[in-house]
């Protein structure tokens, strides 16, 4: 029984080794790595409950973008600014200040919407609410029974 081939696994999953063989994966993987480092960084400087809620969209040379859910996680932000870029230069990245951005969409919790369990009316209940119907007088209850007898017949 031969023995599979060993992969080199020093850059983990397939999808890893996938993206490093090409120059575009390459850079991607690279800007990721950076952008989670400054992101590291940036955490360690914040108090946790913001930190968790901050995420560093872009680096562009001296200025580093950052996006929050909301104004206020935003106002919290840019009162840290100047230190969070501080400790950020000391760590080695070249920053000379920080943007902060806001991204509503961060908050959200994307979920597809359940389908309604529609049963259609039976004849004999049709029968029912037209009967219902011409006991009735005119008005609000007459209007919405003939509105659900359009609906159901239709």
């Amino acid at each position: 029984m031969a023995t599979p081939p060993r992969r080199d696994r020093s850059s983990g999953t397939p999808a890893h080794e996938w993206l490093g063989r090409s120059p575009q994966g390459a850079h991607m993987m690279r800007t990721a790595h950076e952008l989670l480092a400054v992101q590291a960084v940036l955490a360690g400087t914040l108090p946790p409950s913001l930190a968790r809620q901050v995420r560093v969209a872009r680096i562009d040379g001296p200025r580093i973008v950052v996006m929050v859910p909301g104004p206020a996680h935003a106002a919290r932000l840019r009162q840290t600014t100047e230190a969070a870029a501080r400790r950020i230069r000391d760590a080695g990245w070249p920053v000379e200040h920080i943007v902060v951005r806001i991204d509503a969409a961060m908050g959200r919790v994307w979920t597809k919407k359940p389908q309604r369990m529609v049963q259609p009316l039976g004849e004999t209940a049709l029968q029912s609410f037209e009967g219902l119907q011409r006991q009735v007088a005119p008005g609000p209850l007459a209007d919405a029974i003939g509105r659900l007898l359009r609906h159901h017949r239709s």
